[in-house]
């Protein structure tokens, strides 16, 4: 009996000892790792959820969040601002920007025109000697044309007058947003003149009517006369010549012409020039 048990033991000892100890370690291992891994892994989520889950993370990503959706929301805010700041949603900047703004400094202007330019004219109606009359250019207070009646009765121009019968010079003369503090614009529209002062196109030399030699005192009628004289001084004719006579003057020409003189005259001055000069 012992002797059976003895074999018995010796067989199970010999099971035992006969196993493959790499497998039955690398088993162990194995079952070990494994459960090591599951562990480790168990415990690595379990920290990224605790991790995670804490206050100063979660108002850290909540943060990072808010920045990067960020610039999105500030140009939506900036092109709202714009829109409202260009108008293109309300009617009341549009109407606003519509409305031109109020010019109270040209208003006045205009009504000191008016009223010093209708006070002459009721003092040239008034006068007896019959020098000048007007009359409006399609009924506009600001453009005249005015009819010289008389010159120096011992002139050659006064001749020329007579001898052709022309009754008078006719001279158109328009009036500047700001008259009387500036000149008037001044030329002769017929009949065609040599000399006197007077150039291409009808323009008239002289330094009254220009900025520098103006003065708001003057009136139309003073300008006429002061015309009127220089026209002798400077010996004008009425033109004969055949084909030249008949040649209009043009505002055109006597606008370049004015421009051109009272540069020349501004850069040498305003002495008398010859009268073949004007």
């Amino acid at each position: 009996m012992a002797t059976l048990l003895r074999k018995i033991g010796l067989i199970r000892l010999h099971d035992r000892d006969t196993e493959d100890p790499k497998h039955h370690q690398g088993s162990l291992k194995g079952t070990k790792g494994s459960q090591k891994n599951n562990a480790n892994k168990h415990c690595q989520t379990a920290n990224e959820t605790n991790i995670l889950s804490t206050p100063e993370i979660k108002a850290r990503k909540l943060d990072q969040h808010g920045k990067d959706k960020a610039p999105g929301k500030d140009k939506q805010g900036k092109d709202a601002k714009e829109k409202q700041q260009t108008g293109g949603g309300g009617s009341k900047a549009t109407s606003a920007s519509s409305i031109p703004p109020l010019a109270p400094h040209r208003q006045h202007c205009t009504q000191v025109r008016t009223r010093r330019l209708m006070k002459e004219l009721q003092e040239i109606r008034r006068l007896g000697d019959n020098f000048i009359s007007v009359e409006l250019v399609e009924d506009n207070l600001f453009d005249w044309n005015v009819k010289l009646h008389q010159v120096d009765k011992d002139s050659a121009l006064w001749q020329d007058m007579k001898e052709t019968s022309t009754e008078y010079i006719l001279l158109n003369v328009t009036f500047p947003d700001n008259f009387p503090f500036s000149p008037p614009f001044m030329r002769v529209l017929t009949p065609r003149l040599e000399n006197g002062y007077v150039l291409d196109g009808g323009a008239i030399c002289m330094e009254l009517l220009t900025p520098r030699g103006w003065s708001s005192a003057y009136t139309v009628e003073a300008v006429m006369r002061q015309f009127a004289a220089s026209l002798v001084k400077g010996q004008g004719r009425i033109c004969r010549k055949a084909g030249k006579s008949k040649k209009a003057f043009s505002r055109k020409e006597a606008e370049a012409t004015f421009k051109s003189l009272v540069k020349t005259h501004e850069k040498y001055g305003w002495v008398s020039p010859p009268v073949s000069d004007g």
